[in-house]
């Protein structure tokens, strides 16, 4: 097992560059916030990562795991939501060198490059494991009641003081209740 000194880059030693060589990392690296489309997903402490990398004779696969706990605003009342995420780690690099060819199985997007120092980058590994963990709509209960179109309270602390009477013209969806929509 090796620790990196930069917590998201791996240097390859230069007995992994024999077939069947294998190699145990892991670590911890902080990532601020992660975007997945509308909703942004806060770190509250360290990302951990471990992985194995194994020569495979054509190039060096990585394949491990990344957990971290995130914390995002609920689609609904808006109210911070813990995730805690474990997802695989996975990559698969060609050794640079004077005539790189990829397997014929693999596609572009499936393989990189490795650097010519050797070197790789766990950052965009780790986003790619943690993205495909997070839910496609965060929601602090799936029953959760929302916010009160009117005033904006809390439905999940109870009843809002707003009277169950048609919506008043402060609202600013009031234009819209005589709109003809074309079906």
């Amino acid at each position: 097992m090796a620790r990196t000194e930069n917590p998201a880059i791996i240097h390859i030693p230069d007995e992994l560059f024999e077939t069947a060589e294998s190699r145990h990392f892991e670590g911890e690296l902080s990532l601020a916030e992660l975007a997945a489309g509308p909703d942004t997903y806060r770190f509250d402490g360290p990302v951990s990562w471990a992985v194995d990398v194994t020569n495979t004779g054509e190039a060096l696969l990585v394949m491990g795991q990344a957990s971290a706990r995130a914390l995002t605003g609920c689609a609904r009342c808006l109210e911070d939501v813990p995730y805690d995420l474990e997802g695989d780690i996975e990559g698969y690099f060609l050794a640079a060198g004077d005539r790189i060819e990829a397997p014929e199985d693999l596609e572009g997007d499936e393989f990189e490059v490795l650097s010519e120092s050797h070197a790789i980058d766990l950052v965009p590994l780790v986003e790619q494991a943690l993205l495909l963990e997070l839910p496609l709509v965060p929601l602090c209960d799936d029953d959760c009641r929302g916010l009160c179109p009117r005033c904006g309270a809390n439905l999940n602390e109870g009843p809002c003081q707003c009277d169950d009477g048609p919506v008043g013209e402060d609202n600013p969806f009031a234009v819209l209740k005589d709109f003809k929509f074309d079906a």
